[in-house]
């Protein structure tokens, strides 16, 4: 058996990943969730430590995605003994952007102004009280898929009449003040072990794509560097990590022009880590990461 097994979707993001184990000597499995299958209570985990790197944006690449197939697996898999990184309280968050919310609340942080609803007929009536423009968000989405903004509300009335609002795989969608963030920038803080590992100023250039890892950057408006967030702002993300038994994975935070408040309203498990480390950050995450999966292996 393999000190740690590596579950993934996606064929190339976890290249650098596999290249740090491999340099370390790592004795690890790699498994392509695709065609992978298990026999309730007959299929032992392949390793004491299972590392998930299963992204929420699976459902964009096949119809056929991983993603409530992993929730079953996980379960499996920890009921059998194994230890999941970003396991089955994690993965159920990361899944699902009002648990996300919810989360961020319950911890006295502040979010955008949200409502959510499991219909698209709701999406009108949710979104009175709410300041315009609003978006219109999938709940479970990634890389800024499934999210659509509105100018006002005979906008919205025109679309909710066309049957044009954004569609989510698990049907449910957040109605959300657009929140002008004040500099056209976002705050992506990096943790591992729920601890702030670093942080990156993402300029998106008013997409709302903001994923900065090598996989999203190319060919896109995104601009990357490397920030020190305030020390209230790393408290706040080591805490919502914590709650959430968030081993490794980025949280999002951006000031409101408005009013200068921080609004918390993102959280991404699958983190694989800033492109191009070296000249953004001058080190490599990866060493860190390892590190700690080794540790994690020892422990195993």
């Amino acid at each position: 058996m393999a000190e740690i097994a590596i579950l993934y979707e996606h064929p190339l993001w976890f290249r650098p990943l596999f290249a740090a184990l491999d340099a370390r000597g790592v004795d690890y499995v790699a498994i392509q969730a695709d065609d992978h299958h298990f026999t309730p209570g007959a299929s032992p985990p392949p390793a004491p430590l299972i590392f998930n790197r299963l992204a929420q944006s699976s459902f964009l690449r096949s119809a056929e995605h991983p993603i409530f197939y992993a929730a079953a697996l996980f379960e499996e898999w920890e009921r059998q003994g194994a230890t999941i990184i970003n396991g089955g309280r994690a993965f159920a968050i990361d899944s699902s952007k009002a648990r996300q919310l919810s989360l961020i609340t319950s911890l006295g942080l502040d979010i955008p102004a949200t409502r959510v609803v499991h219909r698209a007929a709701d999406v009108v009536a949710a979104a009175e009280g709410l300041r315009f423009p609003i978006v219109v968000k999938a709940n479970i989405g990634g890389s800024g898929a499934g999210i659509v903004r509105y100018d006002n509300l005979s906008e919205l009335k025109v679309v909710a009449a066309e049957g044009g609002f954004p569609t989510s795989i698990d049907s449910v969608l957040l109605v959300q003040e657009y929140v002008p963030a004040r500099s056209g920038k976002i705050t992506r803080i990096e943790t591992l072990d729920s601890k702030y590992l670093y942080a990156i100023e993402v300029e998106g250039g008013g997409a709302f794509d903001l994923c900065p890892a090598d996989a999203c950057v190319a060919d896109s408006q995104i601009k990357l560097a490397a920030v020190q967030p305030d020390a209230r702002l790393i408290a706040a993300a080591e805490r919502i990590a914590e709650a959430m038994d968030l081993d490794v994975g980025g949280i999002e935070v951006m000031i409101d022009d408005r009013d200068g408040i921080p609004r918390f309203y993102d959280i991404n498990a699958l983190s694989n880590f800033v492109a191009d480390p070296l000249n953004v950050l001058g080190w490599d995450p990866h060493e860190r990461l390892v590190d700690w999966l080794q540790q994690r292996i020892a422990r195993a």
